[in-house]
């Protein structure tokens, strides 16, 4: 009944393949277990992908009203790009709301950024020195949802020299109709 290789072995070789053969079966088993587990995890995970993609989606549908009357309010209200000099009008501007909070500018730069479907931008760069709540005063009257001013970048430091001071790096645009509005 027991093949002829098998009845040639002698008792230790015996035990040796049934530990061998039961190794091959438990990792090939962890093999197989290993995989239906990565797969099940993969599975949950896109399950969770699509309520999660489901969920923004519905939500989107629920507040479309408020989006398509954002949309118009946008449409209607934000500026249009007349030339490149309109960043020596933002320049103009920081400078005038830093001169009413004693806010203190210095090296200003400016430039034409970005152009996306959404809005083309011109910015202007500038380092301010001032104390903490003239500082506050100027960010809230610089960025007010009208003016589609938009800080892009901002570094503050509190001042080496002077602890009651801060110091702070901008990169200030204002966000323009693009040349070619998206639909």
């Amino acid at each position: 009944m027991m093949p002829a290789w098998y009845e040639r072995m002698n008792p230790r070789e015996r035990v040796l393949s049934w530990i061998i053969a039961g190794a091959i079966f438990v990792l090939l088993n962890l093999l197989i277990l290993s995989w239906m587990f990565g797969a099940l995890g993969r599975a949950r995970a896109e399950l969770a992908a699509r309520k999660s993609a489901l969920a923004e989606q519905a939500l989107y549908i629920k507040e479309r009203d408020l989006w398509t009357k954002r949309d118009e309010w946008i449409r209607k209200h934000q500026p249009t790009l007349k030339n490149p000099a309109e960043a020596s009008a933002l320049l103009d501007q920081l400078k005038q709301v830093a001169g009413k909070y004693n806010v203190l500018i210095e090296n200003p730069a400016i430039g034409s950024g970005e152009t996306t479907p959404y809005h083309q931008t011109v910015f202007a760069l500038i380092e301010t020195k001032s104390p903490w709540p003239p500082l506050v005063h100027f960010l809230y009257d610089v960025q007010q949802p009208d003016a589609f001013v938009v800080f892009e970048n901002v570094n503050f430091a509190i001042d080496g020299s002077d602890p009651t001071m801060m110091r702070g790096k901008f990169k200030i645009a204002r966000w323009f109709t693009p040349a070619q509005r998206a639909k």
